[in-house]
């Protein structure tokens, strides 16, 4: 899988699918969640209160239709609360290992050749996630886990996390 870093707004990408870092109940929220729930318009909500009338666990995914964003899917996944140590770290990964197991039923489904998948930085916001964690996690997940998605952009919010995100590539050598 080929990795690209990117300094953007994830709602404008023009890309197979995003990935919303949302919250148990699926109901929208602040951060990312909000800004991919108010970009692609009240029809998410609605999909995503039918598809998931219980909300997600923390550490899983599904997917809704795009709506209004460029992108045709969102892969929602729930991010765990940073519990002080990294003792729930297995659920962080988890988050990336589910999402990339969502896109790749959705490659399967729709026979499609290649697809591409951006990725926020998962509970580094209001979560309290450690940045440098987070993107250790992210990369380390990504790049360890068998998938047929053929390219994951990386989004970077704010010139700190894009930067340590330009870093940890680079030392992939990638």
């Amino acid at each position: 899988m080929q990795l690209e870093v990117v300094q953007d707004d994830i709602t404008r990408l023009d890309v197979d699918a995003i990935v919303n870092a949302a919250n148990t109940r699926m109901r929208g929220g602040g951060g990312v969640d909000g800004a991919i729930h108010a970009a692609a318009g009240r029809a998410l909500l609605e999909e995503c209160v039918e598809r998931f009338p219980s909300g997600l666990e923390t550490g899983q995914a599904g997917w809704t239709h795009g709506h209004g964003l460029a992108a045709r899917w969102v892969i929602h996944v729930v991010g765990p609360v940073y519990d002080g140590s990294g003792g729930n770290r297995h659920l962080l990964q988890s988050c990336y290992r589910n999402a990339l197991a969502v896109a790749d039923s959705l490659i399967e489904e729709h026979a499609l050749t290649s697809f591409t998948v951006a990725f926020p930085l998962v509970s580094a916001g209001i979560y309290g996630w450690p940045r440098e964690d987070a993107i250790d996690v992210q990369v380390s997940t990504l790049t360890s886990t068998p998938t047929r998605v053929t390219k994951a952009v990386l989004v970077g919010f704010g010139d700190v996390a894009y930067q340590g995100l330009v870093d940890a590539v680079a030392r992939l050598g990638r």
